[in-house]
């Protein structure tokens, strides 16, 4: 992974899923804590849960202040994320310089963590960060899909998008999809190569209106906690995130998107087939 300054910014993960798609694991083990392979420590893979990969990306990125949304049945997820010294000092040789990292840039962060009492959704579990985020701009990444990058980490691409235009409220990041209606489906006007203008967004349509399909990483204003506090139920009966950005888009602010790299790669754990392709892209990239 690439190293590279950013400003300060804070970053909601969400991590509140039920993973009912992949039970019975996930009756006892959170679908964000299901294992990928890495070589982020050394030469060696090994194994790692793939929450705590997505907060190794964004540690390497300089990202320092982290909001986790998780449900009530998910401690094993802060246990996961708490340094624990009795039990590093059963561990020794390079086991013990490996969680000593790991410990170690969990020392360097600030962790905060709230409880999302019932699955009411994506949008629920962002708006219940707002007391945390206050009037700041933030990032929200899901803790259950990540990005496998060699350049740098798309997250760096959204805030550089924010950055060169202070007009906009939400930058989304979106890629070219076959299966449109398994995604939220952004309606785009190409301004660029590399930036699109985002007319109109819908959850999982029936008839999707573009081949793209947005993935769960998102730059916001603290502007979008307004229209996540108007929104109703949606797609699901949950309050969708996609809901409220199509209401920022409504209010005539500007929201934007761009795509997702050509040597990028999304991996997830929502489904059997997909954590078996992010088992083995995981494996074969790391």
């Amino acid at each position: 992974m690439i190293k590279e300054k950013v400003s300060f910014m804070k970053c909601v993960i969400t991590a509140a899923g039920k993973g009912v798609r992949l039970l019975p694991i996930t009756k006892e083990m959170p679908k964000e804590m299901m294992p990928i392979f890495t070589k982020i420590y050394g030469k060696n893979r090994v194994v790692i849960p793939l929450l705590q990969y997505i907060f190794e990306q964004l540690y390497a990125i300089n990202l320092r202040d982290y909001c986790f949304v998780v449900g009530r049945e998910k401690r094993s997820i802060e246990d996961h994320f708490t340094p624990h010294d009795a039990y590093l000092r059963e561990l020794s040789g390079e086991y013990k310089i490996l969680i000593s990292k790991f410990y170690d840039r969990l020392q360097k962060s600030h962790l905060v963590w709230i409880n999302q009492n019932k699955p009411e959704g994506f949008g629920d579990a962002v708006k219940l960060t707002q007391r945390y985020i206050g009037g700041d701009d933030f990032v929200v990444h899901a803790g259950d899909v990540a990005i496998l990058s060699k350049s740098r980490h798309p997250v760096l691409r959204l805030i550089d998008t924010a950055k060169k235009d202070p007009t906009v409220s939400a930058v989304l990041l979106c890629k070219k999809v076959k299966d449109a209606e398994r995604y939220g489906v952004p309606k785009l006007r190409k301004m660029s190569n590399s930036y699109y203008v985002v007319e109109e967004v819908e959850e999982k349509p029936l008839k999707p209106k573009s081949s793209f399909g947005l993935l769960p990483l998102y730059y916001f204003k603290s502007n979008i906690f307004d229209c996540l506090g108007k929104i109703k139920r949606g797609r699901g009966n949950e309050y969708q995130l996609t809901d409220a950005i199509q209401k920022l888009i409504e209010d005539g602010q500007k929201v934007v998107a761009i795509p997702i790299g050509s040597n990028e790669i999304e991996i997830d754990v929502g489904t059997v087939e997909s954590y078996r392709y992010a088992q083995e892209i995981s494996y074969k990239k790391a």
